[in-house]
């Protein structure tokens, strides 16, 4: 669960999130919203050159069932665990500098195994920093990482994931330490044998 200061994304009273169906419990809510997304997320993803607006159209994508503001960035600030997370004022900003680099990087194609790994954990501990989205932004990362690898000929095998394991490497990228992220997503790339 997100901490928010005063989050207008809020029904009145509580902290569940406005959604579409109107839904006031929270258990409901995670019920729901997991499966109209796991439901999106075996449709093929939007179309879109790894851009800023392709980010946001996968996150629309995902939770365009679930919530009005799916694929639009949060106005409100939020953290986790007492860590905060991007300002809502300077999120375009930021966004923009983190894919404008991905493009002069060739979005990460033409790289050995090792260096793809490093530069695609380096994206997406900033791109998790920022979390530019008020809910959804793991499983938008998961499925834009997924796509980034693919298209850089470094495709990540998902069933070898370990959610621990990843989330405490996010966790540790989040706090500078990129490397085991970097380990992660290298044993996730499909030639590897572990």
């Amino acid at each position: 669960m997100y901490d928010a200061v005063t989050d207008s994304y809020c029904y009145e009273g509580g902290m569940v999130l406005k959604n579409i169906p109107g839904i006031r419990d929270q258990a409901s809510l995670n019920e729901f919203e997991a499966a109209m997304t796991m439901q999106r997320s075996d449709e093929p993803l939007p179309p879109g050159e790894l851009s800023v607006a392709h980010y946001c159209a996968i996150h629309h994508h995902l939770f365009q069932d679930v919530y009005e503001w799916a694929g639009k960035f949060r106005t409100v600030r939020i953290s986790k665990g007492g860590s905060a997370f991007c300002y809502p004022e300077y999120i375009d900003q930021e966004m923009q500098k983190l894919f404008d680099g991905l493009e002069h990087q060739n979005y990460l194609h033409e790289l050995s195994a090792d260096v793809f790994a490093t530069r695609a954990a380096h994206f997406l501990a900033t791109l998790n920093a920022i979390h530019p989205f008020r809910e959804g932004n793991g499983r938008a990362q998961t499925s834009f990482i997924l796509l980034l690898a693919d298209r850089a000929d470094h495709p990540l095998n998902i069933d070898k994931l370990v959610p621990g394991r990843f989330m405490e490497a996010m966790i540790a990228s989040f706090e500078k330490d990129e490397q085991q992220l970097a380990v992660e997503l290298k044993r996730l790339t499909s030639r590897t044998t572990r």
